[in-house]
């Protein structure tokens, strides 16, 4: 097995753009994305990640959780010459919103791909890293997803099955996101929102039954973040009412929006996409972190076509420290979503990357 220090240099690497030059057509080509096969993994794409989020009723109780997989290819010369070299690498984040205690337990997981330790399939969604793991079965607009992680140093295990409830949403002009002003900024992309969750929650070794409602996305990418953004700030929502809102924006160091977008569908309707400038946060009240340099709006004011919302974090301390895997400190919890009024119309989640350091993909 390789050493830490192999595989954290290999990251280093795989962040450093020493991956081979992609013509600047491949990621704006308006191929569409294809099921099954676009529910796995991307090897010859730089950066790609499933990402899960949903809020749960467990124990009479309220939580978040959270399980995220992420591919990077480290584009190391020579790398397909030998069955031992780091090709790719796999990175794992799972937490779990603890309202009631006011607390937010986190682990993660790094290591190089290959062995049956880490695996990402390229023919449908099944990850494996270590213990933790993902994978869908069904046809496209009926999947189910087994998702399973646990941490002792964290106290929290959860096995989830997850069902869809309406057809994929392919974000952006049909699976293709614009992500920046620059032609090959984007990412391939779409979201199963609105799962019907039910499983088991486990904390400190005492489990609860548990149900909800999740949200995930699967994007990929060559050329994520402009030089000129640090780093993003993103909702993904499912309303009370079975409609879903996603708006993201691309953040500049002073606080400015570089590039922003998403999407408003509503049950059995078609897609609204949001262009560049129809979509614009507001940040509200914020939250100083203090385990890092950041300070985090937790409240926002999120304009689009679709109306204007407010976005109120259940718990100010969801920060995670990903320095070990993905090398980020982030922002990333449950949050109400609510009307003019102040009324709750659904709930989700908010991230916010780059504001304890610029975001290095």
């Amino acid at each position: 097995m390789l050493s830490r220090r192999t595989i954290l240099a290999a990251l280093v690497a795989a962040r450093s753009g020493a991956l081979a030059a992609v013509p600047a057509d491949a990621a704006t080509a308006p191929a569409s994305l294809r099921f099954p096969v676009d529910f796995g993994a991307h090897p010859d794409a730089r950066t790609e990640w499933w990402y899960v989020t949903g809020a749960l009723a467990a124990g009479d109780r309220d939580w978040g959780f959270q399980i995220t997989f992420f591919r990077a290819a480290t584009g190391i010369a020579g790398a397909e010459t030998s069955r031992f070299a780091v090709r790719q690498l796999l990175m794992a984040h799972g937490a779990v919103t603890d309202l009631a205690a006011r607390r937010l337990r986190h682990d993660q997981r790094i290591a190089r791909s290959g062995f049956g330790i880490a695996e990402a399939a390229v023919a449908d969604t099944a990850l494996v890293l270590r213990d933790w793991r993902l994978a869908r079965s069904g046809g496209a607009g009926a999947s189910r997803y087994a998702a399973h992680a646990a941490s002792d140093s964290a106290g929290f295990a959860f096995e989830l099955e997850l069902a869809a409830t309406q057809p994929v949403l392919l974000q952006g002009r049909d699976g293709v996101s614009r992500k920046g002003p620059r032609r090959e900024q984007t990412s391939r992309y779409y979201s199963e929102p609105q799962l019907a969750v039910r499983g088991t929650l486990a904390i400190e070794g005492r489990s609860f039954g548990a149900t909800g409602r999740a949200w995930l996305d699967h994007e990929w990418s060559d050329a994520y973040l402009d030089p000129g953004a640090v780093g993003w700030d993103w909702i993904g929502m499912n309303l009370d009412d079975g409609s879903v809102l996603m708006a993201f924006r691309m953040r500049r160091a002073d606080g400015s929006t570089l590039w922003s977008g998403g999407s408003h569908r509503r049950p059995g309707a078609p897609t609204r996409d949001f262009a560049d400038g129809e979509v614009v946060f507001t940040p509200g009240r914020t939250w100083a972190s203090p385990a890092s340099p950041a300070r985090y709006p937790v409240e926002w004011r999120v304009a689009t076509p679709a109306g204007t919302f407010g976005v109120r974090a259940l718990l100010d301390d969801q920060e995670l420290d990903s320095r070990t895997s993905t090398g980020a400190i982030y922002w990333e919890g449950l949050s109400l979503l609510v009307d003019g009024s102040g009324a709750r119309v659904g709930r989700g989640y908010l991230e916010m990357t780059g504001y304890a350091a610029r975001l290095v993909l």
